[in-house]
């Protein structure tokens, strides 16, 4: 969007939210960049230039708003819209993976050689890999910095940075203020913890958002022991690079409210990222509504309650083998099972606030396990042992990084796997905009209430109509049943 400059100075002409993370405004006389949304009076149009990114700003030499805070902006919708090389590669650079693998892990990943994905960035975001991830670990410094009491060395190497002084250089480029000084002013502000080795912070979204399917959901689903609903807040285990962490997540008015509690801070940038995954925080609401409202028989339900989103997953292989345990069972059953497998195989842990005990058992784990001591049918057994030994084994990789229909075409060759159970693990774990379930029982109801057709093959091609937002639509067909998943807990 950032070429088109008459889009993009109406944007900011008009203060318009809704394009914060698409593009950034670069000023020339002042040397700063802000979001679009920026409270501050717009500078003249002559003096505007605009940028796909963050970190092509800092490599133009500008420097971040202390206003509007750009580096705070949600991320752009593109990149889990997409399934292309670009879009794969910022999913895993926001995932920290160039901090930890380097480029040569990235390309690696992504089928590539470092040069070709080097290329394919300063292209499309105007920044290679290496300045991208130097812009988020700018943004994960500020964040420990205002909200723990870390000291800043450790800061620095949490964040990702190699030392102190490449630290020290890069806030203060970035920031246009030293590490010292930002922490001084966030003490002043509202944002100073009140728990110690909590990291409270907000993540972001473009309005609108409904919390009701997407936390109803979550919660409803939420299997003893690693997730739970309390006090408001969605509450659940995470497995990390470096360790494991609990999260809380609150719905608020204008952002979601995070609270995090590692073992080790240098997760905090994969603990943010799965948490902005899991809560499809980075999606275009208006776009996919104005998509889905052109079909009249689905108008009245997305102008019922707007801004739906797809509760996601934090672990896609998780999401897979409890995708297996709920096949053609209840979703109290499906808890039941997965609770037994979390119970058996899952490693525990310590919540100070209790209520969550153990961490999600990694496939490995799950490899060695006996088959006869599952209380499923034979056959699901078979699909839940072949299921684990792929992902042990790495021939089976479901990831945000993972390429759509390669993963659907290796989940259906898996024996025990229907279009029902590979389309949910593309939406929920793969993340799959388009993602869609003609055959769920909830859909085939809703279509008959609605007038909709009835058979999963007539649904689908009446579907083409929603593309490339089928799985949102299933959000909005879910509603029409009066289920828990459709609401917020008391």
């Amino acid at each position: 969007m950032h070429t088109d400059t008459e889009r993009c100075v109406r944007a900011v002409q008009s203060k318009d939210a809704r394009f914060d993370g698409w593009f950034f405004t670069a000023v020339l006389t002042t040397r700063i960049y802000c979001r679009p949304s920026c409270p501050v009076v717009p500078p003249k149009v002559r003096n505007m230039t605009f940028y796909p990114s963050a970190a092509a700003c800092q490599q133009a030499g500008f420097r971040a708003c202390k206003r509007c805070r750009p580096d705070t902006s949600p991320g752009s919708p593109e990149w889990n819209a997409r399934a292309d090389s670009v879009a794969r590669a910022m999913r895993l650079i926001r995932d920290g993976v160039v901090d930890r693998e380097g480029v040569p892990g990235l390309a690696s990943r992504l089928g590539y050689s470092a040069r070709q994905i080097e290329r394919q960035l300063l292209a499309e975001l105007g920044a290679g890999p290496l300045a991208l991830a130097r812009a988020q670990r700018a943004q994960t410094a500020r964040l420990l910095i205002e909200t723990t009491t870390l000291p800043l060395a450790e800061v620095a190497f949490a964040a990702g940075f190699s030392s102190v002084r490449t630290f020290n250089e890069t806030v203060r480029e970035v920031f246009a203020l030293a590490p010292g000084e930002l922490r001084t002013r966030a003490a002043r502000g509202p944002l100073a913890p009140a728990t110690p080795g909590v990291i409270a912070l907000r993540l972001p979204y473009r309005a609108p958002l409904n919390p009701s399917n997407l936390f109803g959901h979550l919660a409803a689903t939420a299997v003893p022991g690693i997730e739970e609903w309390r006090d408001g807040a969605y509450r659940r285990t995470l497995t990390l690079p470096y360790g494991h962490g609990i999260v809380a997540l609150t719905p608020q008015p204008d952002h979601i409210a995070c609270r995090l509690s590692l073992t080790d801070p240098r997760d905090l940038t994969q603990a943010i990222s799965r948490c902005r995954w899991l809560l499809d925080l980075d999606a275009d609401p208006v776009a996919v509504d104005s998509q889905l409202r052109t079909d009249p028989l689905l108008a009245p339900l997305v102008d019922a309650g707007p801004g739906r989103r797809v509760p996601r997953t934090v672990d896609g292989a998780e999401f897979a083998v409890r995708a297996v345990l709920g096949q053609q069972v209840s979703t109290a059953a499906a808890r039941t099972h997965a609770a037994r497998l979390v119970t058996a195989h899952g490693v525990p842990v310590e919540d100070p606030e209790g209520g969550l005990t153990h961490l999600f058992p990694a496939p490995q784990a799950l490899a060695g396990l006996d088959p006869e001591s599952l209380a499923l049918p034979r056959t699901r057994r078979t699909t839940l042992t072949t299921l684990v030994a792929a992902l042990a084994g790495g021939t089976l990789r479901l990831g945000t990084d993972t390429d759509w229909e390669r993963a659907r075409a290796e989940l259906s060759a898996l024996p025990g796997f229907g279009p029902w159970t590979v389309e949910v693990i593309a939406m929920r774990a793969l993340g799959d905009p388009d993602a869609f379930l003609p055959t769920d029982l909830g859909i085939r109801r809703a279509a008959e209430r609605l007038g909709l057709p009835a058979t999963p093959a007539a649904l689908t091609a009446r579907a083409a109509d929603w593309r490339p937002w089928r799985a949102y639509a299933v959000q909005y067909l879910w509603t029409v049943d009066d289920h828990p998943i459709n609401h917020l807990p008391a």
